[in-house]
């Protein structure tokens, strides 16, 4: 018996050997570094996402490797490894751009094309945006989907100035669509090309004829949203929304605002809704209709039914008006339909909405109308009629056509428009587009983009306009581009030195900063809300917990009277959603000499519209 177990008790203790040995060379085995999991993390994206691998190249590149404050040069190896995974994920995007074109993924495409822009990598073999994107257009008008053919050929002609025969591809299947303004767009262009004197004159009076008013209301529908009944002070009254829609396509597509549809797309809506457009008085035929895509972000929403239409408006023959000009708005207030109100335009670059600017305007305009078209005096799109101040005769806005192109290619896509983030709050200061504030979590933040730092350029151009205009212009540039793109930023930072950062779009949050204000601390979010930056101020009474280190100029807070190096106390910070906006309430409590104190409510738009 003993002799049969001593073998056992020898390999058991073999083994128990063999294991101590093992646990103890573990011991010994240095422990993986971050900088490891993080080259680790790039080799995993190289191949599936190599433009989030190239955004994680430069985050490593600002940690550890040159552009730090102690750079990591140790390792040759590490070095070698880096550049190669830069070589390997721009090739997997040359190549990537290669199977989209192959399988006529012009969309994808064109996309990627741009990230290849934006690094410096000439795409002469595979196709630059200009050629993909009329390649696009062009399959679209074969396939009999002129909107986003037209919308497509505009574009390309404005990356890269279209031929004779390419014009004249369009002008031809906008006057056989009557598209009159459409026509008239790809008339004006060709008529200074080489061979302008061969346009078929058929096609050149058709362009430039004119739409009259009477023309122009064949193509308003009203829209009407039924939500079932609501209750007040007992008794229960339907509960509809009515609205103003116009064709922009013979295929039955409308565009209207955003709030007069939402309870038929907002997620966070449980009760009962059904959306119906009306082409006549209130006896005529309720028609069903359907949501195809919406842009929160800009009011705005793109709907079916299936209707022919008589008139359809031109989307690509828009104007930006001058102050002053006469227009026209036309809609349904209060149910009334196909009403033409005359007015002007009384100013542009009024900041109401998310992205961008907005145009006031004077033409009456009442519950009813939110969804019409604005139009000058030829028949050319202005804008889009979205909000008006009731106690306030005459003051009312429109969104800008120019903003409606640029949102209707995702808008046709379906579903939820996505526009692309950075993470900035910016403000323009005498240095240009001044960062105000880097959003946590945001692309912006994981490249620690310095706050104070002035935008220069993006993509190698830089951006100018007039005083006032300039972030809506760095936004309009941002604008087009899709959320996983690769842009270029050149920064002139705080110290004066310049650096480039080469950063993956993100997704745009539905309300930005309401997002931040859940991640960020109280002192670095309140800054930028509503134009004040605050310094902690280390010891010293609880009052003057914050220093004002700058106030922007024409804000909410310069306003109220606030001042650099005034010592303030923030009492009351509250975030609340009203009508698809976050508001900031804020009590703040400031002392200016002695012992005066003083204490104002700061409300303010959450999600200011100067963000990036």
């Amino acid at each position: 018996m003993k002799h049969k177990i001593l073998p056992w008790l020898i390999l058991s203790l073999f083994l128990a050997s063999c294991n101590t040995q093992s646990a103890a060379e573990r011991k010994l085995t240095p422990p993986k570094s971050v900088k490891d999991f993080r080259i680790d993390d790039i080799s995993k994206q190289v191949k599936d996402d190599p433009a989030k691998a190239i955004h994680l190249l430069e985050i490593y590149d600002i940690l550890y490797g040159a552009r730090s404050a102690k750079p990591d040069n140790s390792d040759p190896n590490v070095l070698s490894k880096l550049v190669d995974l830069r070589e390997e994920a721009s090739e997997n995007l040359i190549n990537a751009q290669i199977k989209a074109i192959e399988e006529k993924r012009w969309a994808n495409a064109t996309s990627l094309a741009r990230s290849l822009a934006s690094l410096g990598i000439k795409a002469e073999s595979t196709g630059e945006e200009p050629e993909l994107v009329l390649e696009y257009a062009k399959e679209q008008l074969s396939e009999g989907k002129n909107l986003p053919a037209f919308l497509a050929a505009v574009r390309a002609h404005n990356l890269k100035p279209l031929s004779f025969d390419d014009a004249l591809l369009f002008l031809r299947k906008a006057a056989e669509v009557r598209q009159r303004r459409t026509a008239a767009f790809f008339l004006s262009i060709m008529e200074d090309m080489e061979g302008g004197a061969q346009i078929p004159q058929e096609l050149k009076a058709y362009a430039q004829g004119r739409d009259t008013p009477t023309d122009m209301i064949k193509g308003v529908a009203t829209v009407l949203v039924e939500r079932g009944v609501k209750i007040q002070q007992g008794i229960g009254i339907p509960d509809n929304v009515l609205g103003s829609a116009f064709f922009v396509d013979a295929t039955g597509l409308l565009i209207t605002n955003y709030h007069v549809i939402s309870s038929e797309v907002d997620p966070s809506y449980k009760g009962y809704s059904r959306m119906y457009v009306r082409m006549g008085d209130s006896s005529s035929p309720r028609i069903p209709a359907r949501v195809i895509g919406w842009d929160k972000a800009m009011d705005l929403a793109l709907i079916k039914t299936e209707v022919v239409p008589e008139y359809v408006y031109s989307v690509v023959d828009w104007i930006i008006p001058n102050i002053g000009e006469t227009i026209y708005a036309i809609g349904s207030p209060v149910g009334l339909e196909k009403t033409v109100t005359q007015g002007i335009v009384s100013a542009l670059g009024r900041r109401l909405v998310q992205i961008g600017d907005v145009i006031q305007i004077d033409a009456a305009v009442n519950h009813g109308n939110s969804g019409g078209p604005v139009v000058d005096m030829t028949g050319r799109l202005v804008g889009i009629v979205f909000a008006g101040i009731e106690q306030y005769q005459g003051l009312n806005f429109a969104v800008p056509a120019e903003r409606l192109a640029a949102a209707l290619p995702a808008m046709i896509a379906g579903g939820k428009a996505e526009r692309p983030w950075l993470g900035l709050s910016l403000c323009e200061s005498i240095n240009g587009a001044e960062i105000l504030y880097v959003a946590p979590f945001t692309p912006a933040a994981e490249q620690q983009i310095r706050e104070g730092s002035v935008i220069k350029t993006i993509n190698g151009e830089a951006v100018r306009a007039p005083q006032g205009a300039l972030i809506p212009a760095l936004q309009d540039r941002i604008f087009p581009l899709s959320p996983g793109e690769l842009v270029t930023l050149e920064l002139e930072l705080p110290q004066g030195k310049t650096e480039k950062y080469t950063i993956r779009l993100a997704s745009r949050p539905e309300v930005p900063m309401a997002n931040a204000a859940q991640t960020d601390t109280r002192e670095r979010i309140t800054g930028p809300l509503f134009g004040l930056v605050l310094t902690t101020q280390t010891g010293g009474s609880a009052f003057s917990r914050y220093l004002v280190k700058k106030v922007v100029r024409g804000s909410i807070a310069d306003e109220a009277g606030l001042s650099e190096s005034d010592p303030v106390a923030i009492r009351g910070f509250k975030v609340f959603e009203r009508d698809g906006y976050a508001l900031l309430d804020i009590d703040v409590k400031k002392r200016r000499m002695g012992y005066i104190e003083t204490s104002m409510r700061l409300p303010a738009l959450l999600d200011t519209p100067d963000t990036l």
